[in-house]
């Protein structure tokens, strides 16, 4: 019974994901939620869990197969070598998006190829943090971090986070597109604004569709640079001389955002490929 329970669970999954990515989740869940690496689901002790670890895994299967991210149900995902809160009411860290926070510690160890020779950077204001993946992991590495969002319920989330890892953020609730009035400028600001275009939606997983906050996801479809028309103005006022610009972007927007940055006033504009070689990510300089 067991044995035959256990096996159901990843059949189940298997016939709704596929089978390569239904065998990743099982994986994913024996190790998150049992502490059993791929060697022991391979030598069978995945069959062996105790009755209550049964009905966890039962119920755990049960919300994957209504599509709910394994990352709302585990209420935690990884993120630059850091275990971070994740809940509904923010969007879920992307490993790709580790990227950013590996190019910000490049340019001031001066080892980035976007830039030549050590760079004094100090100060990070990240806008849309969402779970607070981006600023806290730069607050842990030394920055002094502002972080932002429209979002209060991923502020929560972003301050719990910060508080259960140690990081001194200076969180502010706001709306980049009606910004605050402040004097203030940063040596480095970033962000993974909103990108998605309502065209893609037909192309998008029901897990992120039905369950990630829309607001973080989309822009708006008559004008899909909106937030990084904004951003760029604002940083254009707000970075300290020889400051740098960081995006997350759309590949499939990737030479009109560029675009759009150059004329702004940016130069060194660049764009940087992920691990599918597409255009994902734009550094600038001031």
């Amino acid at each position: 019974m067991y044995i035959c329970t256990t096996m159901n669970c990843r059949r189940q999954l298997e016939r709704h994901f596929g089978t390569r990515e239904g065998n990743a989740l099982y994986r994913a869940v024996m190790e998150d939620c049992f502490n059993l690496s791929q060697t022991d689901v391979l030598l069978g002790k995945d069959t062996e869990i105790s009755q209550s670890d049964k009905l966890r895994l039962k119920e755990i299967t049960c919300l994957l197969l209504k599509n709910v991210p394994l990352q709302y149900i585990l209420g935690y995902t990884n993120f630059c070598g850091h275990r971070f809160v994740v809940r509904r009411g923010c969007l879920i860290p992307r490993p790709e998006t580790e990227w950013l926070v590996r190019e910000i510690l490049l340019i001031r160890e001066g080892r980035s190829t976007s830039c030549p020779g050590n760079q004094t950077i100090d100060t990070v204001l990240d806008i849309g943090t969402g779970s607070g993946c981006i600023a806290i992991s730069l607050a842990l590495h030394g920055f002094r971090v502002t972080a932002t969002d429209i979002s209060a319920e991923a502020l929560e989330i972003a301050r719990q986070n910060a508080d259960k890892l140690g990081a001194d953020i200076d969180f502010v609730n706001e709306n980049i597109l009606h910004p605050q009035e402040t004097c203030r400028c940063w040596d480095v600001i970033v962000s993974n604004p909103p990108y998605v275009m309502p065209r893609e939606i037909e192309h998008m997983d029901h897990n992120v569709l039905d369950y990630e906050p829309h607001l973080a996801l989309f822009a708006p479809a008559d004008d899909p640079l909106l937030f990084y028309r904004h951003i760029s103005q604002y940083a254009l006022q707000h970075l300290n001389p020889e400051g740098w610009l960081l995006f997350e972007i759309n590949h499939l927007l990737s030479d009109e955002t560029a675009n759009l940055v150059k004329k702004t006033g940016f130069r060194d504009v660049c764009i940087k490929n992920d691990i599918y070689e597409k255009g994902r990510f734009l550094v600038a300089h001031l």
